[in-house]
């Protein structure tokens, strides 16, 4: 392949349209530091904090209890992390974690992490050793003594913003820098660590408030005329990532009006219909091969890139979703053009993609593309091919997924997530979405845990259904199911039983590895579930897979539908096992 080593950087004028106005005023009552931070928090627009308490977090956790935010007490503190990532999401408003010392804040880890790679906006506040106590082998001490300070405590690679609060005095800078950080595009993940001493202290300086307004980044007209020349040049393609999920419109009318292939990440799905005649399929992990097919044989001259960061994946890297003539990307953080492909020519855009795609739409009123061939040829579609339910025999996941679209994805206006393993390559693969805001996947971090909680979260702050395809590993690993019966909220889990990590099993096999250990005993989720005052059904034929999945929809609590399914069914991720292969066999 002849590889065209060139960069370009858009000539682009970024307005941050962000103000955080604070203005002080005495208060009529005496605050605790505990209450100025959860008045500052109720002003910051939150409306839900999940956690789990403890001795040392209790001022705060009564404070908050007594203010507007919904409190919600989790079983564990990585599922009440998840459940706000997820939250945030169905809400679009920040989300608080709390925790109390040591043990509580590295539970959250894992939840947080993910907050940061899903570009979520969620603040931790947990306890920390009041400062007579440190270095004395206080109980769960959370200090600088004990705890890695510089990973943890300061802003770094897994909070964009960290800081103890040591005084009172500092909550008008902490103020300033929470409001700067929700004002900015994209995520924001944030740590206030409060001693237990200063909890309680009372506050020595007028209450802060801080209003918002929220920043948006634009590119300059010169860098949208420098577009339009380069799509107007011949046939492109547009590849939509999931921060394009609010430019949904825009997107359609672009392709409409131009006759443009589109293509998205797995996490994309639904912003552009999949229903679409000019939809040729998903990209990357369990995508389908009539992307590939498009790319091959149409060969665009470009492809404009929207709010996705091109990882492994979404695209494996793969030299063959290089156009001709390069990428147009567009995103907010100018981090993320080149990174996966830094050899491929790229015109670097930072913009807000709604933004973006309305200055670029003035442009293509009565735009025909000049190779007249795009609006006139019919494109690779992905494949559908339907399976009939049979009367016998284990559950065929491609069946479950078949009755899944029919009754919860074209029957309901539930949120469906998929969490990581075999779960989330069947619902890739097969499931077809045609409006944003009805899948949630996570191809980043990753982890296993994040949906068979934070479909809790979405439940809750949608105030309707949302529904989780899980994996049986990730279900005995961590749920919420007891916290959804507390507090009433009507999740569901569709849970894929087949005794073992399949991925892990299928994967290894490709692989060429054997005797690996994945099986786990065969658990029963209906008990489980019941034990904990939720209810279910059970499923070990394909003839009863609707009627359960209906009886789940219309269920006012949460529900767990137990499906045994059949493991020896090869899962669509050959395209992740090849990619790691390949990994593992080259010499950098």
């Amino acid at each position: 392949m002849d590889v065209k080593f060139q960069d370009r950087q858009a000539n682009s004028t970024e307005q941050l349209n962000s103000t955080q106005q604070l203005s002080y005023s005495k208060p009529s009552v005496t605050f605790s530091v505990a209450e100025a931070v959860v008045k500052i928090l109720e002003d910051m627009g939150v409306e839900y904090a999940f956690g789990v308490s403890g001795g040392a977090i209790a001022p705060v956790w009564a404070a908050l209890h007594q203010s507007s935010i919904q409190v919600l007490h989790f079983r564990h503190e990585a599922g009440a992390a998840f459940a706000a990532v997820e939250a945030y999401f169905a809400s679009d408003r920040p989300v608080v974690v709390f925790t109390t010392t040591g043990p509580g804040i590295t539970n959250a880890l894992t939840g947080l992490l993910a907050a940061r790679w899903e570009g979520a906006k969620v603040i931790l506040v947990s306890a920390s050793t009041s400062a007579p106590q440190r270095g004395r082998w206080a109980f769960q001490e959370t200090s600088a003594y004990t705890m890695p300070s510089t990973s943890i405590f300061t802003s770094g690679q897994i909070f964009h913003y960290a800081t103890t609060l040591e005084c009172s005095n500092e909550l008008t800078e902490i103020s300033r820098s929470l409001a700067r950080g929700l004002a900015q595009p994209g995520g924001f993940v944030a740590y206030l660590s409060i001693p237990t001493n200063i909890q309680t202290s009372l506050l020595k300086i007028s209450l802060p408030r801080v209003t918002l307004s929220h920043a948006v980044a634009t590119a300059s007209e010169e860098t949208i005329a420098e577009c339009v020349q380069l799509l107007s040049e011949g046939p492109f393609a547009i590849w939509v990532g999931f921060g394009a999920r609010n430019a949904a419109k825009e997107i359609r009318q672009l392709a409409e009006r131009t006759g443009a292939a589109v293509m998205c990440s797995p996490r994309g799905k639904g912003i552009f219909p999949e229903d679409h005649p000019q939809f040729v399929g998903v990209t990357g992990f369990a995508g389908h091969k009539s992307v590939l097919t498009y790319m091959q044989e149409y060969c665009p001259l470009h492809t404009l890139v929207l709010g996705t960061r091109l990882g492994e994946f979404t695209s494996f890297w793969n030299p063959t979703m290089i156009p001709q003539r390069g990428f147009l990307h567009i995103d907010i953080d100018p981090d993320v053009p080149r990174a996966a492909y830094p050899y491929a020519e790229t015109f670097a855009i930072q913009s807000d993609v709604k933004v973006f795609m309305k200055e670029l739409l003035k442009h293509f009123s009565n735009f025909s593309v000049s190779n007249s061939r795009s609006t006139t040829i019919t494109l690779p579609r992905p494949e559908l091919d339907l399976i009939k339910p049979s009367t016998g025999g284990l559950v065929r996941p491609k069946v479950l997924m078949d009755v899944i679209q029919q009754v919860i994805v074209e029957g309901s206006d539930a949120v469906v997530m998929a969490e990581s393993g075999n779960s989330f390559a069947w619902g890739i693969h097969h499931l077809r979405f045609t409006k944003p805001g009805r899948f949630r996947v996570s191809t980043g971090f990753g982890s296993m845990g994040h949906f068979v909680t934070g479909v809790v979260g979405v439940a809750l702050a949608r105030n309707g259904k949302a529904v989780a395809i899980v994996g049986d590993g990730a279900m005995l690993m961590n749920n919420e199911i007891s916290t959804a019966v507390q507090y009433q909220i009507p999740a569901v889990w569709i849970v894929l039983n087949d005794s073992r990590y399949n991925m892990c099993d299928q994967g290894t096999t490709m692989q060429g590895f054997k005797g690996v250990n994945v099986e786990i005993p065969q658990a029963d989720f209906i008990k489980i579930a019941c034990g904990m005052g939720a209810d279910g059904i059970r499923v070990e034929r394909e003839s009863n897979i609707q009627a359960a999945l209906e009886k789940a929809l219309v269920s006012t609590n949460p529900f767990v539908v137990d499906v045994i399914i059949d493991p020896s069914c090869k899962a669509p991720i050959v395209n992740r096992i090849n990619n790691l292969i390949t990994q593992t066999t080259t010499n950098y």
